[in-house]
């Protein structure tokens, strides 16, 4: 099975080598013989794509084509979709059907990109595995007893089993950029505020951030051109230029100076993936990067963090999934109160039910105080230890995870080491930062990624020093055994 880059499908649709009608076909096809095995896609969008197509060929042999006009791509299932349903991965919203796009599905509509399907993700993104998900979990396509990373799984496998050219997903504290790294694709946070949010499901307002999953740095790059931009229905857009990032790959990097957390290598790191990054970082001082080493003093406390805001955030934004506003209902009750608690037990699973509780306690009254605005000030010290660290240096290095993808079901009934997996990640979200996750390596004869986190609204940078790495490596041209062998 061979996977395309979306620079290249773009190329063949615009030199009528390729219909979209026939990209679309293909796609559709795959999906139908290897989703089986994966898990990756909770609806597809089948019929309105291949009509979609039909008229994508016709505006492309006009010679008046948009910058995206036949290509396929795959929406996380937290994202609005008209006509179609979003689910959240929760049986609460198994069956919402909504009545408008989120302003990142329009964006990319209106260029001519084509939703082939909604994928599978961690209930309401709360999840590193990918296992919380009431559709049942995503499976590794480089080992089907692996997790694939969570709450953008479904995307991740997409992308990287060559059942998408490009997907869509969110990150609220590494939700795009671990997936990434162990599916082996390149996954892209943007700075907070880069993309708009109306019409994402929100899990924690002040951290969720859209996103992209590809399989190079270019094709991220062309899709942030059309995917990013101020939005005036979204409070938390900013009103920026968005840069031509495609344009801006190949500018020198001699000269630049990285840091390498030392924070980064006292959490756990083992040996051989400590030695597949430093491997990594050979090539980038081949290219004239310059590393030092620097300290994040606060990044321990990142993860402890995270837990008490995220479930603040959360416990507020799905408090309107009782059955009356929004989301699933009982039939048989004995009173209102009976009412809302069956709903939400039943409409709820295990993870979603633990934040929720654990927001509401750290929010309530005399322990706000005590949790909830001790963590915000926290918060504001890990953003100024990268913001003292940016005076000198243009980015930072390390690993994206601490391990390659761990089993399925092996820490789903430990929540605290389950958490622990996004204790490389998790900074960025809490600083509102761009970060991006490359393949570097192999560990266990699993993928193994490197993340590269930069100042705000710096995406160019990030993307400019990925392409670079991987215009000397082929970390990112691997594919899954299967796929080789197809």
């Amino acid at each position: 099975m061979e996977r395309y880059t979306l620079k290249n499908l773009v190329a063949m649709l615009r030199s009528r080598d390729i219909s979209s009608h026939e990209i679309l076909e293909m796609y559709i096809q795959r999906i139908s013989e290897h989703d089986s095995s994966f898990n990756s896609y909770i609806t597809l969008n089948q019929d309105a794509a291949l009509e979609q197509s039909i008229q994508a060929d016709r505006l492309i042999e006009s010679g008046d084509p948009l910058p995206l006009t036949g290509i396929p791509y795959a929406g996380k299932d937290i994202f609005c979709t008209q006509g179609i349903k979003t689910t959240c991965g929760s049986k609460m919203l198994e069956n919402f059907i909504p009545p408008y796009d989120a302003t990142v599905i329009s964006n990319l509509n209106n260029q001519g990109a084509i939703l082939i399907g909604k994928t599978n993700m961690d209930e309401f993104a709360m999840g590193s595995s990918n296992e919380t998900s009431y559709f049942g979990p995503v499976h590794n396509p480089w080992d089907l007893a692996r997790s694939p990373g969570g709450s953008s799984g479904g995307s991740a496998v997409a992308v990287a089993a060559g059942l998408a050219p490009i997907a869509l997903g969110t990150d609220t504290g590494g939700s795009i950029r671990q997936p990434a790294a162990f599916t082996g694709i390149t996954g892209l946070k943007p700075s907070y505020g880069r993309c708009s949010r109306y019409g994402m499901v929100a899990f924690a307002s002040s951290l969720d951030q859209a996103g992209i999953l590809a399989l190079t740095a270019e094709d991220t790059a062309i899709l942030l051109e059309s995917l990013a931009g101020f939005d005036p229905m979204d409070s938390t857009s900013v009103e920026a230029d968005v840069p031509k990032y495609s344009g801006l790959l190949n500018v020198s990097i001699e000269g630049k100076t990285v840091g390498i957390p030392k924070e980064f290598f006292d959490e756990g790191l083992d040996a051989e993936s400590e030695q597949v990054f430093l491997d990594a970082i050979k090539v980038y001082e081949s290219l004239g990067v310059q590393f030092k080493d620097i300290s994040l003093p606060h990044l321990g406390l990142s993860v402890p963090t995270y837990y008490v805001v995220a479930p603040a955030e959360c416990s507020s934004n799905l408090a309107r999934y009782d059955g009356i506003r929004f989301g699933y209902r009982h039939d048989e009750i004995d009173d209102l109160d009976d009412f809302y608690l069956t709903n939400r037990q039943i409409g709820f699973g295990a993870e979603v039910k633990r934040r929720i509780i654990t927001g509401t306690y750290v929010l309530s009254a005399g322990y706000y105080d005590a949790y909830y605005l001790k963590a915000q000030k926290v918060r504001q010290l890990i953003s100024q230890d990268f913001k003292k660290a940016f005076q000198d240096i243009d980015a930072v290095m390390g690993p994206t995870t601490q391990t390659p993808a761990f089993k399925i079901g092996e820490k789903i009934d430990d929540p605290v080491t389950m958490y622990m997996n996004d204790i490389y990640t998790i900074s960025a979200n809490l600083a509102g930062l761009p970060a991006i996750s490359h393949p570097c390596g192999f560990v266990q004869s699993l993928p193994f990624g490197l993340q590269i986190i930069a100042p705000h609204f710096a995406e160019t940078e990030l993307l400019n020093l990925t392409h670079l790495f991987q215009q000397e490596t082929d970390w990112h041209q691997k594919q899954p055994p299967d796929l080789n062998e197809a």
